[in-house]
């Protein structure tokens, strides 16, 4: 999306912002907050709740930093009766308050709407009123941009927008402010067109999750049923099959497989074996590998596997743990190696065994306590 230039500009006055239309100006956070008690709070070290307020009050919701992360205010945790923070110091939270977090993902705030119940905020929170001069929306707007927020953290010699907030940075913010007339019709357009987006996003989503499910069952069909709708069935004697062609052969993975167990050697890559991607075809650098996943100095100590062998992750098969090898190297220890007896496509083997039907009975076939701690043994395996 292009738009057009304004009729004139201005050097800003400061370097990383450069020319700004000549109508705008910059504005240190601190200029636009309210005088006094009211500009801003960090919570929940105020004023205490009054007798008064306990006695109006049924109930209150306290409002955390997820939920401004969530652009969620109906998510706060709510309490029934205030005697619990009569001994507390809080802020109410009123419709219009800018809250901002201080905590992780700095940088995100959001404005209370209009129909939020009575609420108070926790101490992750930073809350501002603003003078007339600004919008309340449209500043969230500028602070909501974490690479707006993040460049001045930098560069005030503040380190990583991961760090955390304070009000004296937050009050040192500088904003970008177009005339109060301008500003209204910048936030409604954003508003209008991330709405948009959102809902094609949403959209998109949702197309995702249809095409997974018809890819599964292409797949599926296709290793279970074949490509030849004419072709005549058969019973297949095994519950989770149902009928399949007639000149199909059923097997155990014990007439089809043998566990093989050959030691490794230095020159060949150790290979990773992913829930989502099957077996690698290189060896993964360190730092790309999934979470939890750690290697042993000691190359001897890994299983040799050959093109066509299949191999699993004992803890994990059930979820997906397995793959095809595509090239030689080395799999962890703790993994399982096949290798056919006979001609066969391991490959197919593979989407056979993906099949939501497979996975259910090699989740049955696992012995655990705990989902976490299930484990396929081969002489379970085999027997499938």
């Amino acid at each position: 999306m292009s738009f057009p230039r304004y009729p004139n500009y201005k050097d800003s006055g400061v370097e990383w912002l450069g020319e700004i239309p000549e109508t705008w100006s910059p504005t240190r956070l601190r200029f636009l907050l309210r005088d006094g008690y009211e500009g801003m709070k960090i919570g929940p070290f105020g004023s205490q709740l009054t007798s008064e307020m306990l006695e109006e009050c049924g109930e209150y919701k306290v409002y955390g930093q997820e939920n401004i992360i969530a652009n969620d205010f109906v998510r706060g945790s709510r309490y029934i009766g205030c005697e619990k923070y009569r001994e507390l110091s809080v802020y109410e939270i009123n419709p219009g308050d800018l809250l901002i977090t201080m905590m992780g993902t700095s940088g995100r705030c959001d404005v209370a709407p209009t129909n939020i119940a009575r609420g108070i905020m926790d101490s992750h929170l930073l809350r501002m009123r603003l003078t007339t001069a600004a919008r309340t929306d449209f500043v969230r707007l500028l602070i909501d941009e974490a690479a707006y927020v993040g460049t001045q953290i930098q560069l005030a010699g503040k380190g990583s927008i991961m760090h955390g907030l304070n009000s004296s940075i937050v009050k040192n913010l500088l904003l970008l402010l177009p005339p109060i007339d301008e500003q209204t019709q910048i936030a409604a357009f954003l508003d209008r067109e991330t709405a948009k987006i959102d809902e094609l996003v949403v959209e998109q989503r949702r197309l995702m999750e249809l095409l997974k499910e018809k890819r599964q069952a292409v797949i599926s069909h296709a290793v279970t049923k074949g490509l030849n709708p004419d072709a005549p069935m058969k019973p297949s004697c095994v519950e989770w099959l149902g009928e399949v062609p007639a000149h199909w052969e059923l097997n155990r993975i014990a007439n089809v497989f043998r566990e093989v167990g050959e030691p490794g050697t230095a020159k060949l890559p150790i290979l990773s074996v992913s829930i989502h991607h099957g077996v690698s075809d290189k060896e993964i650098a360190e730092d790309e590998l999934e979470r939890k996943v750690t290697r042993s100095d000691d190359r001897s100590k890994y299983k040799q596997v050959s093109p066509g062998d299949l191999v699993y992750n004992m803890m994990r098969a059930w979820q997906g743990g397995f793959g095809t090898v595509t090239v030689m190297g080395m799999v962890s220890p703790a993994y399982v190696v096949a290798r056919p007896l006979k001609m066969v496509k391991t490959a197919y083997i593979e989407h056979l065994l993906r099949t939501p039907q497979a996975i259910e009975q090699m989740r049955r076939h696992s012995r655990g306590v705990t989902d976490f701690r299930l484990r396929l043994y081969w002489d379970e395996f085999k027997n499938i």
